[in-house]
């Protein structure tokens, strides 16, 4: 493999860790078993047939917490200690025998980066769940599902366009996770205020034009628990 699909496979690999890291396990090593692929030799593990199974029985069991309303949380905040150091692992793996300056790099870089997408996919659960009807959860599940078969497949086969894509999908958590933070806030806020642990938060009548997404975001949350 050359350099930019090392690269590729390497921030694939922990970008998918960070929205689903059992499909992105199973999906690596069925592509290494059926010869599609060509492991780097500390990533062949992933076609062992026993990783290979605990990985899609642990899919089965995500496909399934994953679609049920706030379940979908409780299974995101326990897989905040799986999913990053797994992304950083296999980072660190794919980029295979070379020194560790390099190596540790990879495995820094690829931590980061499923941290990111855990804390994007959490988050946008989170705020998800607010909705009182259980569909935005089966076709967020479903869509996370494809965006990281899609993206493994990109990263593998044309690892060009997926670091142009990746850089794109980086400016927009950049951009988007500090707004889904504050209305992460505004929600347990408001919750803590239901359950009599804190007070009700103050929302304001008006908003600058870079906020006003987030000020309809939280009329409607507080809307909800007023009701």
């Amino acid at each position: 493999m050359d350099a930019v699909s090392i690269i590729a496979l390497s921030m694939g690999a922990a970008w998918a860790s960070g929205i689903n890291l059992y499909a992105a396990v199973f999906m690596l090593g069925y592509m290494g078993t059926t010869g599609h692929m060509v492991l780097p030799t500390e990533l062949q593990v992933l076609s062992d047939p026993l990783v290979m199974t605990a990985a899609a029985v642990m899919y089965c069991v995500e496909f399934f917490a994953d679609k049920v309303p706030c379940v979908d949380t409780g299974w995101d905040t326990l897989h905040t200690f799986i999913r990053i150091p797994a992304g950083a692992m296999l980072a660190a793996s794919a980029v295979g025998d070379v020194s560790p300056a390099i190596e540790l790099t990879a495995g820094l870089l690829g931590g980061s980066l499923a941290a990111a997408t855990h804390a994007t996919k959490a988050g946008s659960r989170l705020m998800i769940n607010t909705s009182p009807e259980p569909f935005s959860n089966w076709a967020a599940s479903i869509t996370e599902d494809l965006l990281v078969i899609a993206g493994l497949w990109t990263a593998l086969t044309h690892p060009l366009w997926f670091l142009a894509a990746l850089i794109v999908f980086i400016m927009l958590m950049i951009w988007l996770l500090p707004r889904l933070w504050r209305l992460i806030k505004t929600v347990l806020q408001y919750i803590g205020s239901w359950l009599g642990w804190c007070e009700k938060p103050q929302t304001t009548k008006t908003a600058t034009s870079d906020q006003s997404a987030e000020a309809i975001e939280i009329k409607s949350v507080s809307d909800k628990y007023e009701n």
